[in-house]
């Protein structure tokens, strides 16, 4: 990492590196522009910049992070031309502090990034443009293609600068790891998603292999597939080595020096579960599975939540139609219900739920964690549809209170919903964020006029439009709602398929709609649910799983054997 000397306010006409100059200016000011040998051509996307004290790493690398939330800046730019500077300045709208004034003067590292947008012209008519995803789960930072400056340490005064930035670098492509005897990855072009989107759009899988695989040609397994954010890494976490220093040390980088010591705790024995599920798979007598996670980033996410949308295209016949009769004619599995399970958590969780629900003569059961909202009463702590804003509950007058979005264990806050939608607010207009939010509002709302999903608050009042709360959930994404609503027909598919965990100090609240659907299932008749829910406590969060990844894939086995239909041999795949 190449970097200049420290540039004071005054240092007027001065270049350093060919990529930074400061000059005298009336307000705080960067100018950031293209030259012509990185780009010939006119661009549309989203220009940043990102100023931050920290010098350990890259700027670009720092904004977001709950635990760091350096600075950044953001500004659309349409169809930008090479040369042409584009100025961010005390009126951008930046996160956390809200302009370029808020800063205080100091020596900081800047670097700017343009986060490069592609044209889709959509088969609903509407012509839009995002971010393409480059298979690397809408990562913006770090996403192949986009173009940033190299990282530069200056005086800022919020009294006036000028800075100026170019992006003379280029993120280079993904390299995906290597298949392994364990492990395969497969990616296809989806034909219904490319017909919605006009543009070709892939979807893909991380398959784990059982033991014994390729010395019993004649033997099918049954199939675990798991959902999660995008993740080229093998499923569950498995590993071949235990953790290695320098993998411990990655994760206390992570995880930041204000993480709680609960969920740094849980986040370690997540690291040791890897080497151990290895060690459990490679023996004699654990079951025999496969596992499969499913890859299928969009242009508003790292992850489709598996399900057919308005805004997001077709995802769920992609997966139903394209990628799993793709998997099952590609890989020995068994293709009977009885024998495909499910499970995730997070977006995972919802997805495992959704599918499960939504396909219930498809899949087997579901193992599901700590699900986004499943009941949009309990959007985190907000009710979708009687709530007027989302920032703030209702009833205060004099001392108004801020709506939590995410706390720890011990029920220290650490942002609200705010500051969450501001976040998402500067990283993009017209929802393209790429964060939870707008993923939400993409995947379950409607599409508005100029072809962009419709906030269902406003992001900078919270105001909440309850016309987009009641789309969301008269086409069925409020599961609760679903579930209860279509529980005659799909009850008798269901009972006994449904597990749910959930930590009772889930770091976003999660645990609040889970409780909701453990009330009906657990009471509801003809027929009954026989759903399981297990709680973690005390003090549980977000990512809480009591049990390791290879005791629960010997769960799902104990389970699938016990459902097979008569006269199903599972001695030729249970332990072979």
């Amino acid at each position: 990492m190449r970097r200049s000397r420290l540039l004071p306010a005054f240092c007027a006409g001065l270049v350093f590196l060919g990529e930074v100059a400061c000059g005298p200016a009336s307000g705080p000011r960067f100018e950031i522009s293209i030259p012509q040998s990185i780009a010939a051509q006119p661009i549309t996307g989203r220009v940043f910049v990102f100023i931050t004290n920290d010098g350990s790493r890259e700027p670009r690398f720092q904004a977001g992070s709950w635990s760091l939330r350096a600075p950044f800046f953001g500004k659309d730019v349409d169809q930008l031309q090479p040369g042409q500077p584009v100025t961010i300045d005390a009126s951008t709208l930046g996160y956390p502090p809200g302009s370029l004034r808020d800063i205080p003067e100091g020596d900081y590292h800047v670097q700017a990034l343009l986060n490069v947008y592609t044209r889709f012209p959509r088969s609903d008519g509407h012509t839009i443009w995002a971010h393409m995803d480059q298979w690397e789960g809408q990562q913006f930072n770090r996403s192949p293609g986009n173009l940033y400056s190299t990282e530069t340490s200056v005086h800022l005064a919020p009294a006036g600068y000028d800075v100026k930035l170019q992006l003379t670098r280029t993120i280079p492509p993904v390299q995906v790891p290597p298949d392994t005897q364990w492990v395969k990855r497969i990616k296809i072009q989806s034909q219904l998603l490319t017909k919605f989107w006009g543009h070709p759009i892939y979807i893909g899988a991380t398959i784990l292999l059982p033991k014994g695989y390729d010395s019993h040609p004649a033997v099918s397994y049954p199939v675990l597939y798991e959902q999660g954010h995008f993740d080229l890494s093998p499923p569950l976490g498995f590993s071949t080595h235990p953790p290695t220093a320098a993998d411990r040390q990655a994760l206390e980088d992570r995880l930041g020096p204000t993480t709680s010591p609960v969920i740094r705790d849980m986040m370690k024995q997540r690291l040791e579960w890897g080497y151990e599920l290895y060690q459990a798979w490679n023996s004699a007598n654990f079951p025999r599975m496969l596992v499969v996670t499913f890859q299928h980033p969009t242009p508003y996410f790292d992850d489709s939540y598996a399900v057919n949308s308005a805004n997001d295209g077709p995802y769920g016949d992609a997966l139903m139609q394209e990628l799993i009769p793709y998997l099952e004619t590609h890989f020995r599995i068994i293709r009977q219900p009885y024998a495909r399970v499910l499970s995730g958590g997070s977006t995972g969780g919802w997805e495992s739920l959704a599918l499960e629900v939504y396909h219930p003569d498809f899949f087997g059961g579901t193992w599901t964690f700590y699900p986004d909202p499943i009941d949009f009463h309990r959007w985190d702590v907000i009710d979708l549809y009687s709530d007027e804003n989302a920032f703030y509950p209702p009833g205060f007058q004099w001392q108004i209170p801020r709506r939590p979005w995410q706390r720890d264990p011990d029920g220290q806050v650490l942002s609200t919903e705010e500051e969450e939608s501001r976040m998402e607010a500067v990283l993009g207009s017209h929802g393209r964020s790429a964060q939870q939010l707008d993923i939400w509002q993409a995947v379950y709302g409607p599409v508005g006029n100029d072809g962009y999903p419709v906030d269902v608050w406003n992001k900078l009042t919270g105001r909440i439009d309850h016309s987009v709360a009641g789309y969301m959930r008269d086409h069925g994404y409020d599961l609760d709602y679903y579930i209860r609503t279509n529980w005659p027909k799909i009850g008798p598919q269901l009972a006994g398929k449904l597990h749910l965990y959930c930590g009772d100090m889930d770091s976003y609240y999660l645990n609040l709609a889970v409780y909701l659907l453990d009330d009906f299932l657990s009471n509801v008749k003809n027929p009954p649910a026989q759903a399981s829910f297990a709680y973690g406590r005390p003090m549980k969060p977000h990512g809480w799983q009591p049990m390791s990844q290879a005791d629960l894939l010997r769960m799902m086995a104990d389970f699938i054997t016990k459902h097979a239909p008569a006269g199903q041999n599972n001695s030729l795949w249970k332990y072979r």
